[in-house]
């Protein structure tokens, strides 16, 4: 970890100056971020690069961008998503219309397997369903509007798509260009917005909230108010959904209660 005063002096232009709340972040988390980006530039320490960042605009954007987190898939972690339809179903037996906010929504796989699990429910009908995604990053937003994804060494979209089902039908495949273009049916159920969890208002209405491996890096002292913005969120005896290696702190034990803890899916109180 680092202990220079460049770092600190660092996060702190980032706070007051760019806006970015690094207080609420792991340093270890950003550190890691920061260090690629100096890599990137070929700053030799947190000083060369607190200069660097400080004259030039374009590093300023980078810098942010690159804290945004996205590490996102379609259908990630598929033994969740089964409780999730089960969450859908619940709500939808008993209003006949489902209101759903995904939270840090990288790039917009999350929200758009929301639409296709909707889609492929005969129960439920689409129409009666919205889905709100957010993010704090205006560069994710755009590739999650486009419903464009290109197939890379690191990912391999078809296998995500094929989670118990194939969900393949969802989407257009363009064989010349190795990329996967959401259907036009799937994205209308989606809107998407920018939002800042830490520091945004509340929404209002949601029967599901999933905002799922954002809570790790984040420091412990900062997540009881990111889940009350989300408890105020939801309506009562509605649904979130976290990652697989997060918890509700104490503290909010009498807000959430556990549904099924194995996939971190709890009822709000």
């Amino acid at each position: 970890m680092p202990t220079d005063d460049s770092f600190g002096a660092l996060l702190e232009y980032m706070e007051t100056d760019l806006g970015f709340a690094t207080s609420h972040y792991n340093d270890s988390y950003l550190d890691r971020r920061i260090t690629a980006r100096m890599r990137r530039t070929g700053c030799d320490d947190y000083t060369e690069y607190f200069d660097f960042v400080r004259s030039n605009s374009d590093e300023q954007a980078e810098l942010l961008n690159s804290l945004s987190i996205n590490v996102t898939g379609f259908f990630r972690n598929p033994e969740v998503w089964d409780g999730v339809r089960d969450v859908l179903r619940t709500v939808w037996e008993s209003e006949r219309r489902l209101k759903i906010w995904s939270a840090a929504c990288a790039d917009g796989r999350e929200p758009y397997s929301l639409s296709m699990l909707v889609h492929d429910d005969a129960v439920i009908d689409e129409s009666n369903v919205q889905i709100l995604a957010t993010d704090i990053s205006d560069e994710a937003l755009e590739v999650a509007r486009s419903g464009t994804y290109e197939e890379s060494r690191t990912s391999d979209l078809g296998d995500e798509l094929s989670f118990l089902r194939d969900y393949t039908q969802y989407v257009d495949y363009d064989s010349s260009t190795n990329t996967y273009h959401v259907r036009d049916d799937v994205k209308r159920t989606v809107s998407f917005e920018r939002h800042d969890l830490i520091n945004g208002r509340p929404k209002s209405g949601f029967d599901l909230v999933t905002c799922r491996n954002l809570f790790i890096y984040i420091d412990t002292k900062y997540k009881q108010s990111m889940l009350e913005t989300i408890a105020d969120s939801l309506r009562r005896d509605r649904y979130l959904v976290i990652g697989k290696s997060e918890t509700i702190p104490p503290e909010l034990k009498s807000t959430f209660s556990p549904v099924d803890n194995r996939h971190r899916i709890y009822r709000r109180l």
